[in-house]
């Protein structure tokens, strides 16, 4: 057992509420253990100069963390302060959910998916992965009157995995996380179809079985948070 009494291959407790705000055509409160994020999604017409005249959609995602999100305060960020951090957990965003969106039906349409962590325990970038997904659905359904019709081919989640104390273990909290040999972010589709992998070992180096048991894992974490988010999205899961 870990220190939260959690089996090696166990998720934090999810919790999911939708609709958490009224203004955005989707948005989710999604949170696991103390990490806890609003993911919002808005759809606009038009799409990025780049891609005027294509007959293509975009999907992209904004993330920061709050000021209060940290202890000590995490200054605010703003226009050209925003970190590499930052940035690169933004591109790995949009490109989760660009993986399992038909962007040619979306149409000449932007969806912009703010993933905000109000809470940071650890897993804030997967986490806002997993809830952007069933923002992104919400937002769809909004827009497309038919799920038939909904420019989605397939889920996406993610969710990280380490190597702590010797041994490979599931959805690290900050403190596993800052005592990780090896951390790992892992994105999944639901049909258990990679669509991307980071992984880093901290002052450390990890066997070709150490990878093996990891992305085990991170199937099973991702297999469960799948079934997580069609219970919460339920009649609205666009999949039959």
């Amino acid at each position: 057992m870990r220190y939260d009494n959690r089996r090696a291959d166990q998720l934090r407790p999810i919790r999911i509420k939708r609709r958490f705000t009224r203004s955005a055509a989707g948005s989710v409160l999604i949170q696991a253990g103390r990490t806890v994020v609003l993911c919002a999604a808005s759809i606009d017409a038009g799409v990025p100069p780049w891609l005027a005249g294509q007959q293509r959609g975009w999907v992209t995602a904004e993330y920061s963390m709050l000021p209060g999100s940290t202890n000590p305060r995490k200054r605010r960020d703003r226009g050209a302060r925003l970190d590499g951090r930052i940035t690169e957990i933004q591109r790995l965003i949009g490109r989760s959910l660009r993986a399992v969106t038909d962007l040619a039906a979306l149409g000449e349409r932007t969806v912009t998916v703010d993933c905000d962590v109000l809470e940071a325990d650890g897993g804030t970038r997967t986490l806002s992965i997993t809830g952007a997904f069933i923002a992104l659905v919400d937002a769809l359904r909004r827009e497309f009157s038919a799920a038939a019709t909904l420019p989605l081919g397939d889920s996406t989640a993610a969710v990280s995995v380490g190597i702590v104390e010797g041994r490979p273990v599931l959805d690290l909290d900050y403190e596993e996380d800052f005592a990780a040999a090896v951390d790992m972010n892992v994105v999944m589709t639901g049909a258990g179809r990679f669509v991307e992998v980071q992984g880093t070992g901290e002052e450390a180096t990890f066997t070709e079985k150490q990878l093996a048991a990891m992305l085990k894992l991170a199937r099973t974490g991702i297999r469960e948070l799948t079934e997580i988010q069609h219970s919460a999205l339920g009649k609205a899961w666009p999949f039959a």
